[in-house]
């Protein structure tokens, strides 16, 4: 396929930024850019729920800090913690899926 215009695919944007595909870099990026999804997730579905941080830590057994770090990508979450937060903080079911 011929580029026109010096226009890029996103996949070449993030090789330049983050590096190919199997990298550490652009590993790093991935496992990054995963955690800053469940964090968004967790955040609106704690809005739809009309839920303060600090409501949605004490129904799930953890702290309002670690849910803003979860919320805003910068902790990473143990599987067990994000069924808690999941489940018994904000009422609905995960379900996984390796694919």
């Amino acid at each position: 396929m011929e580029k026109q215009n010096n226009i890029t695919t996103f996949e070449e944007h993030l090789e330049k930024r983050h590096g190919k595909i199997g990298s550490a870099t652009r590993e790093d990026f991935e496992i990054r850019s995963k955690a800053f999804m469940i964090g968004e997730m967790i955040k609106e579905e704690r809005r739809l729920a009309n839920m303060t941080q600090e409501e949605l830590a004490e129904k799930s057994g953890t702290k309002k800090a670690y849910i803003s770090r979860i919320e805003n990508g910068k902790s990473d979450i143990q599987l067990t913690t994000l069924f808690k937060i999941i489940e018994s903080g904000l009422g609905k079911r995960l379900d996984l899926t390796i694919g």
